[in-house]
């Protein structure tokens, strides 16, 4: 991840150097000194769902997982919530819950939990060669994998099954799409598209591209200075030298809108996009099969 691309998570509001910018404890309240409009964007209520943490058996540790899922009900189509950087916090759980509303088991696994807590480090570089330079792919796909295990023992379909991810998530959610086989739809809302390679990051999504199990709808603004509309092209071709699911998967840019642009609690927020945005990916996943 580049310094742009760095720079471009931080809100406006907010100095480098404050250490609460973002609370990320599942369940736990944002810092709304810093994040003043946080408080009116967590919005979906639990009501007729089923929601909350459980704790799964992960080689070295327990992983915190948010869940929701309407109420009483089984065989749900199943979604993986993949995070940005900051890890699972109210943002994300609310996303679980817009999901869950629309009848599907949603799951946010907290795939940062071995490395530490991203609020507890009061920089974004931090954030990057603390938690998630030391969050390798494998372990997270491994992880993901233990969560749609629970999620299937738990009202999900192993039949439509489907990921999305934010930035960091963004690119796990193309990474975990080619690992899978299980998985019907993707949609991966901006994140790294190219990018240097090391033992623990062996692939970026440029790699794997071709590889797809299910479609994937990609989300990028214009004007996002870590990944480059440059980049998003070398993936189309990527994409169009695949196989039938690589083939068959689609790459949205913005022109207006920069990094983060669906984040409705930071200053990034970009409500024409966002909405847009989110009715493409509910149509994918329904065209595929998901919902």
């Amino acid at each position: 991840m580049s310094q742009a691309d760095l720079d471009s998570l931080v809100p406006e509001v907010a100095p480098r150097n404050r250490r609460d910018f973002l609370k990320t404890a599942v369940g736990s309240a944002f810092a709304l000194a810093v994040l003043p409009v946080a408080a009116e964007t967590i919005t979906t209520d639990t009501q007729g769902l089923d929601a909350g943490e459980t704790m799964l058996d992960v080689p070295g540790v327990k992983m915190p997982v948010y869940y929701a899922r309407p109420a009483g009900k089984t065989h749900l189509p199943t979604i993986v919530v993949a995070s940005e950087i900051f890890g699972v916090h109210q943002h994300i759980a609310d996303i679980c819950r817009r999901f869950a509303k629309l009848g599907y088991l949603a799951l946010a696994p907290e795939l940062f939990v071995r490395a530490g807590d991203p609020q507890s480090l009061g920089t974004i570089a931090e954030i990057q060669s603390q938690i998630v330079a030391r969050t390798p792919d494998e372990q997270v796909l491994s992880d993901i994998d233990a969560t749609v295990k629970w999620a299937m023992a738990n009202g999900g379909d192993e039949k439509r099954l489907a990921i999305t991810g934010f930035c960091w998530g963004g690119r796990i959610a193309w990474l975990y799409d080619a690992h899978n086989p299980n998985v019907k739809a993707a949609v991966a809302w901006y994140g790294r598209i190219v990018g240097d390679k090391s033992a623990d990051f062996p692939n970026n999504p440029i790699d794997i591209a071709g590889k797809l199990h299910g479609p994937l709808l990609g989300l990028y603004g214009g004007k996002d200075p870590g990944i480059p509309v440059a980049s998003v092209e070398q993936a189309r071709e990527a994409l169009a030298r695949g196989n039938a699911a690589s083939k068959a998967s689609v790459l949205k840019v913005f022109p207006n809108s920069g990094h983060a642009f669906f984040a409705d609690y930071r200053s990034s927020y970009v409500e024409a996009d966002a909405k847009a945005g989110w009715a493409l990916a509910l149509a994918w996943l329904r065209k595929h099969g998901v919902a």
